[in-house]
């Protein structure tokens, strides 16, 4: 941007900038659009002199900004000002700004830097400063360094009032509050906000709480209003997030598009070997100060053998917009852990006559497989798996021609049951698990919630046992029993003993990632009609898994303490 602001030739000189850094003594004597050193260097030298670090050995010793976040983010967002004829004086350029980096290269402590400066440097009246993420939790982990920086810093705790239960800090010369809002809260409409931090965009529902803030700055009371949007990479390019991220990279492309909109974004091409150490540094301009590289690493080697940890590898290490699902079970780790193979159902169910087990049970009525899978655990902590699978005659045919037949002879080794007609045969379906609960010994089990109360009842009545629960196919119910699974496949001790459809459920998952938290999974339902792979199979595992771990282990702890009496479990 040129250093003087197009004017009417003729037209009177537009006055000197005049701006004084109070802090150095440091005063701008351009005039017109420009970039102003004392502007730019008031903002740093209040974060260096005023605010001081929050956390570990850092407490408590002055923020002295990296050369990456002074000439890449704080100069350029307060040094560059330009005419405003409406208001007769200077202004920021930069109303709008966008950080997008990856994880633990110091966003919080920026964002936290940033709202204190709006709220006691900028010489506005009854400045109304919000710190905005998805939920209050969310928003309060900015706060929180803000308020630490606060309590912290000697020129601040004694100028600044803290109400923490209120989650609101108070500047009472001029009437001023910075305090938070959560976008699942609403009571946005109504602000006239100066400044606001938007904290970890990729897990904003949608665009509600930025319209609300957006259009409240716009009322004109405010002269130079700055809302700064710090974020990763997140896993639906399609929401709002992701539509706000590829806009950014236009701007960035030709900033002339938005003048007012500031745009910082470093991420690793999504062409790029994620495992060259060289371009790490692309998405974490911290490394190699306080951002170690050796922390990297490690993430980097559990990623190479686990495609979960891979996504969360390249989205918040590298910075790198993922598809809303990815693949889940590495399958060469799946193949070593099998175990004894079997050749067809009867000879892995007599395998395993008269053991105690629990059961996982994924229920299906017209176009996916029914699958129940049988869990035994040993005493060193592993499991033997046997599944059976159910299939209406309806979905046969396309699935079995889609899958190049392999279906027949899965159907002729025991491991399938087609039933007659569009829906799958209940009366079938029952009896098999009467046989079954005649060979094992069935300690209790959880089915999805598709199986309903009477279905579940009569399972109950089948195999004797009332300790069944049904789930429903959330982040909250599956997340902990798939990461038993991969953790049990990891180590050896998943041996699912050939099961052949068992395995083409494992190779055909995906998985669904949280976007807020990359630990929080849940498996992906392939769409039916445009699919020739199944899953069920998988949840099925998973839910039997998961009543095991809950409820079996504590089972198998009083069998070894010697006391049988069952009243007392």
């Amino acid at each position: 941007m040129p250093d003087t602001a197009a004017r009417t030739p003729g037209a009177a000189p537009l006055p000197v900038c005049g701006f004084v850094n109070i802090l150095s003594g440091l005063r701008c004597s351009a005039s017109g659009d420009h970039f102003c050193a004392a502007r730019a260097t008031h903002a740093r030298d209040f974060f260096e002199h005023v605010l001081v670090h929050t956390k570990g050995v850092y407490a408590g010793r002055p923020f002295l900004l990296y050369a990456w976040e002074f000439d890449d983010i704080i100069a350029p967002l307060f040094g560059r000002v330009v005419w405003s004829g409406e208001y007769g004086c200077l202004k920021r350029q930069y109303e709008i700004a966008w950080i997008e980096v990856a994880r633990k290269n110091g966003k919080s402590e920026i964002l936290a830097g940033i709202m204190l400066y709006l709220l006691v440097m900028d010489d506005e009246e009854s400045a109304e400063i919000y710190g905005c993420a998805k939920n209050r939790e969310q928003a309060s982990l900015v706060f929180d360094v803000a308020k630490r920086m606060v309590e912290l810093s000697p020129v601040l705790r004694t100028r600044l009032r803290i109400k923490a239960t209120e989650k609101r800090i108070i500047f009472a010369r001029t009437n001023s509050f910075y305090r938070v809002l959560a976008a699942d809260a609403g009571g946005a409409l109504g602000s006239n906000p100066h400044g606001v931090g938007a904290d970890e965009i990729l897990a904003w529902p949608n665009s509600g709480m930025w319209d609300s803030m957006r259009t409240g700055m716009g009322s004109g009371a405010r002269r130079q209003p700055l809302m700064v949007a710090a974020t990763t990479a997140g896993s639906d390019t399609e929401g709002f997030a992701g539509t706000m991220h590829k806009e950014m990279e236009r701007i960035a492309d030709d900033p002339a598009r938005a003048p007012h909109i500031f745009v910082y974004l470093r991420n690793v091409p999504m062409d790029a070997d994620p495992w060259d150490e060289e371009i790490w540094h692309l998405a974490n301009p911290a490394l190699g100060t306080f951002l170690s590289i050796e922390g990297l690493r490690k993430q980097a080697i559990e990623a190479r053998q686990n495609p979960i940890a891979e996504v969360a590898f390249r989205q918040y290490r590298l910075n790198q917009w993922q598809s809303a699902t990815s693949r889940w079970m590495p399958m060469h780790l799946f193949d070593a852990t099998a175990g004894e193979v079997y050749e067809s159902f009867d000879e892995a169910r007599n395998a395993f006559r008269g053991m105690d087990c629990w059961f996982g049970l994924d229920l299906a009525a017209r176009q996916d497989l029914t699958s129940m899978c049988y869990v035994f655990p040993d005493t060193e902590g592993g499991i033997d798996l046997v599944w059976r699978f159910w299939l209406p005659e309806a979905a046969y045919a396309r699935l079995n021609a889609a899958n190049d037949g392999r279906f027949v002879d899965w159907m002729k080794r025991g491991w399938l049951t087609v039933t007659e007609g569009d829906v799958l045969d209940f009366e079938v379906f029952y009896t098999h698990v009467d046989e079954d609960s005649q060979h094992f010994n069935i300690l209790g089990g959880d089915a999805d919630k598709f199986a309903s109360d009477p279905v579940l009842q009569r399972i109950q009545q089948t195999v004797y046992c009332d300790d069944i629960f049904a789930y429903a196919n959330t982040f909250q119910h599956m997340s902990p029993g798939m990461h038993h699974v991969s953790d049990l496949v990891k180590q050896g001790q998943f041996r699912w003993h050939g099961n052949p459809v068992a395995r083409f459920c494992f190779d055909s998952a995906d998985v669904v990632v949280d976007a807020a938290d990359p630990d929080r999974i849940r498996p992906h339902k392939p769409n039916r009609q445009l699919a020739a792979k199944r899953i069920d199979g998988v949840p099925a595992a998973i839910l039997a898994v998961n009543a095991w771990k809950t409820r079996g282990q504590s089972v198998r702890s009083v069998y070894a303490a010697g006391d049988y009496d069952v009243f007392s479990l």
